[in-house]
């Protein structure tokens, strides 16, 4: 029976041909305009799991709890002093607070007010005693800095120091280290090159560990889930601000971006590299297949109209059914065309062995639908099974690409055995050679 209706339907294709290419045309338009009108797609990593399940429950209420887990970018500040780190870091908050339609959030905790007033605090008690000590002894030389910033204050600091050597307040070997600092950015400065001086590594009387020389600004950022890069213009608006504050040459740092948002993000745009030459490479060699298993550039012609008919009816029947696409689920044009243009290659293929055994097209198609059309039906239902064998699982991306994809086969099967050979017949294809 399924042989008859298979039968039936191929010659009923081949005598309306023209009915079946118009109602394609016009199908193929509505489902276009559809897919256009209604095309959506949600990146959002977080809701490609079910909200229902208990441990995603407890997750999501942890995630409420402790918001700044998730959906952040922490902004990392660098600079060859501990001080121009810090002021870099604050220069660069002031400046993203500036927009807080699109980060409602900054937090720079190395800099907050708690720390500037309790730093000292969190030091060993020895500690403590020797920096406030060492800062009590030196409290002339600063208190001239402080008043005459500049190399005039620092030769009057120079002349006190040797006043206090005279005095044995202390010795040149203490000075040693000190004066060596001095000179550093001083050799720099007359060089024309960039400098700097932290008081800090002075007063610690050790080289600052890599971690002292940076700042982390935690920024939670309005962000676009129907976009490809959620935060792709939170991360160029923070590089833009940090470019604004000159913080290559004003600060002599720089700024990287870390954390789940970019990382994210960083993943999806690889979707996008050289999206040009790989379409147009897999678009040659998915002609070169066709062309080695048809040599016909007529069958080729209605293999590929096929496939791009039903590529956008699916297209338009996945949006009907999700309403948004996942990351995941909107693979189901790749699984159509890869899977989807077999059926149209078996069918052909067929058609031209019975082409060549008889010379006259339209039993030629009736035959290969009966010889072909029923294991096409088994392996389309069969692939189609496959695909709808996702829809349990939890893993919401996956379900709706199941959903998607196990309908496509049905359609790509349909479209191949319709679809082709109605423009078998219009294009008049040839003997097979």
């Amino acid at each position: 029976m399924l042989k008859t209706r298979l039968v039936s339907i191929v010659n009923y294709c081949t005598q309306r041909a023209w009915l079946v290419i118009i109602a394609a045309v016009l199908l193929t338009f509505i489902t276009s305009i559809y897919s256009i009108q209604n095309f959506s797609i949600n990146t959002d990593v977080n809701r490609l799991i079910s909200a229902d399940l208990p441990w995603r429950q407890r997750e999501l209420a942890l995630d409420r709890t402790f918001s700044h887990r998730n959906e952040s970018i922490l902004t990392v500040v660098e600079a060859p002093t501990s001080e121009l780190a810090s002021q870099a870091s604050v220069a660069l908050s002031q400046k993203l607070a500036e927009k807080p339609d699109l980060f409602p959030v900054i937090r720079n905790q190395a800099e907050s007010d708690f720390f500037a007033r309790n730093a000292l605090l969190f030091l060993p008690k020895e500690d403590v005693a020797r920096i406030t000590g060492e800062l009590a002894q030196a409290q002339p030389i600063v208190q001239v800095l402080q008043g005459d910033p500049n190399l005039r204050g620092l030769m009057q600091s120079l002349t006190l120091l040797l006043a206090g050597i005279q005095r044995n307040f202390f010795t040149l070997d203490d000075l040693a280290r000190p004066l060596s600092m001095f000179a550093a950015p001083l050799e720099d400065v007359m060089a024309g090159k960039p400098a700097g001086f932290s008081w800090r590594e002075l007063v610690a009387r050790k080289t600052p560990e890599p971690g002292e020389l940076r700042r982390i600004i935690e920024v939670k950022p309005v962000l676009d889930y129907s976009a490809l890069q959620p935060g792709a213009v939170a991360t160029e608006a923070i590089r833009q601000a940090a470019a604004d504050i000159k913080i290559d040459t004003e600060y002599l740092g720089r700024v990287r971006l870390t954390g789940a948002i970019p990382i994210q993000d960083e993943e999806f745009g690889t979707l996008k590299e050289n999206a040009g030459l790989n379409a147009t490479v897999s678009l040659g060699l998915l002609l070169t297949i066709l062309w080695l298993a048809l040599r016909s550039a007529k069958i080729i012609l209605a293999v590929f109209i096929s496939i791009f008919v039903g590529l956008c009816i699916t297209a338009a029947l996945g949006l009907m059914m999700v309403t948004t696409l996942n990351p995941i689920s909107i693979a189901f044009a790749v699984l159509f065309v890869g899977i989807g243009v077999d059926f149209g290659i078996q069918f052909s293929v067929r058609y031209r062995a019975e082409r060549y055994e008889i010379d006259d097209l339209r039993p030629a198609l009736s035959n290969a639908a009966l010889h072909v059309g029923v294991p096409l039906t088994l392996a389309a239902a069969a692939t189609a099974a496959g695909f709808l064998s996702f829809l349990p699982s939890d893993y919401k991306g996956v379900s709706e690409l199941g959903q998607i994809a196990g309908l496509g086969m049905m359609v790509a099967f349909l479209t191949s055995i319709a679809l082709v050979t109605a423009l078998v017949n219009v294009l008049n294809c040839p003997v097979a050679t």
